[in-house]
């Protein structure tokens, strides 16, 4: 798929980063919450978080765009231990968010593909992250070479509590 482009997102970007960021959470994550999701955006998608974020040299931050629209963000922990591994071997991917639009065409596969050359560009054997236990996201990453090693549970107190679960799963690389 050549109309997909995976760029670097800098400070420079941090209106375009914010707005694809609540725009791709609106349409996947606000039946998680309470509040429709207004705290968790407000603490990760405020220009504040968002800044403080994109200057943290251990995150990267890419835009995702599908035939030159902005329709998604992968955000990357270079160096992000993981059980039984050093943060050396890991890089995590905390953060592969598509608008509703995007979803389904071959867009999330390209992103995780990137995701494993950039690890591999910087050493890595392990490729890890966090996925709603609740969420089809499961099976993508699995289908997509990901195996469960764990699970996760979220406390955030405005979060529906059915949907607190989480799965750890990791990609070793060749």
């Amino acid at each position: 798929m050549t109309d997909i482009a995976i760029s670097p997102c800098s400070l420079t970007d941090i209106q375009q980063l914010q707005s694809i960021a609540i725009r791709s959470y609106d349409d996947h994550y606000t039946y998680l919450w309470h509040d429709a999701g207004a705290w968790y955006k407000e603490r990760c998608f405020s220009e504040e978080a968002l800044r403080s974020e994109l200057e943290d040299p251990n995150a990267a931050f890419f835009l995702i765009s599908y035939q030159d629209v902005t329709v998604g963000f992968l955000k990357l922990n270079i160096d992000k231990a993981l059980d039984g591994y050093t943060a050396q071997e890991c890089l995590e991917l905390e953060r592969l968010y598509l608008v509703h639009e995007a979803a389904g065409i071959g867009i999330g596969k390209w992103a995780v593909e990137f995701t494993v050359q950039y690890a591999l560009e910087k050493g890595k054997r392990i490729v890890w992250l966090k996925a709603m236990d609740s969420s089809r996201s499961v099976d993508f990453y699995e289908r997509n070479g990901f195996v469960k090693c764990g699970t996760y549970e979220l406390d955030f107190e405005k979060m529906k509590e059915m949907y607190r679960g989480m799965h750890v799963l990791k990609r070793e690389l060749a």
